[in-house]
């Protein structure tokens, strides 16, 4: 096996020798958005919906039960979080479990999991996980069929240029592992059938509120 991988780097090694004398790829593509703040909360409201995902703007004293309503709605009383969720958002009323290294299988048996995020990009409808505190580590989001997650309007930028140069910092510095999430999972046969939760959570629930919340 080590021998073949050998010979294949070494054939890729060849072909890309002297690429560095080509011209130059063209960046004159936006890196900078120009809509105002109020503009690109409603642009990501709008990308994001497209995907199926369930999204509510909720004001800061109203997060804690607009949590609650969106487990409650689908009956999800087991819900993981990671050890980071702040206190303001963890709703009466339902088991939270901390993922301390979870198997797989506990995973698959909690009913939901409820997540902050890094930032939000407008122009996709895309959000970003980057195993923060609030976030906890890829498979927490990944594993349970229904994922609900708060973002903060101050988190939300406009293109994705803007999202790599705020994540530079992370992916160089703590080599943490990025996740962008459009919608819930979704994936469609050669017929274009559309099939959800094939790779991820089936249900998507977005609340949106206002940084003190979002902070809390």
């Amino acid at each position: 096996m080590s021998s073949s991988r050998e010979a294949i780097l070494g054939r890729i090694r060849t072909a890309i020798a002297g690429m560095e004398q080509t011209l130059p790829v063209s960046r004159d593509y936006r890196a900078s958005g120009g809509l105002a703040r109020s503009e690109r909360i409603d642009l990501f409201c709008r990308r994001i919906g497209d995907y199926r995902a369930e999204v509510r703007r909720v004001a800061a004293g109203d997060l804690e039960p607009a949590i609650a309503d969106a487990f409650e709605r689908r009956s999800a009383r087991r819900v993981g979080i990671a050890a980071g969720i702040p206190p303001a958002w963890r709703p009466a009323g339902v088991d939270l479990v901390e993922d301390g290294h979870l198997s797989s299988a506990e995973l698959d048996r909690l009913d939901g999991v409820l997540t902050g995020c890094t930032l939000a990009i407008a122009e996709t409808g895309t959000i970003v996980l980057a195993a923060g505190p609030s976030e906890g580590r890829r498979a927490l989001s990944l594993v349970p069929d229904l994922h609900v997650c708060v973002v903060g309007e101050d988190q939300v930028v406009e293109l994705v240029p803007e999202a790599f140069s705020a994540l530079a910092d992370i992916v160089r510095r703590d080599r943490r592992p990025i996740t962008f999430v459009s919608g819930p999972s979704a994936t469609s046969d050669i017929e274009l059938s559309r099939v959800e939760g094939v790779h991820g959570p089936r249900t998507l629930v977005v609340l949106i509120t206002d940084r003190e919340a979002s902070r809390a």
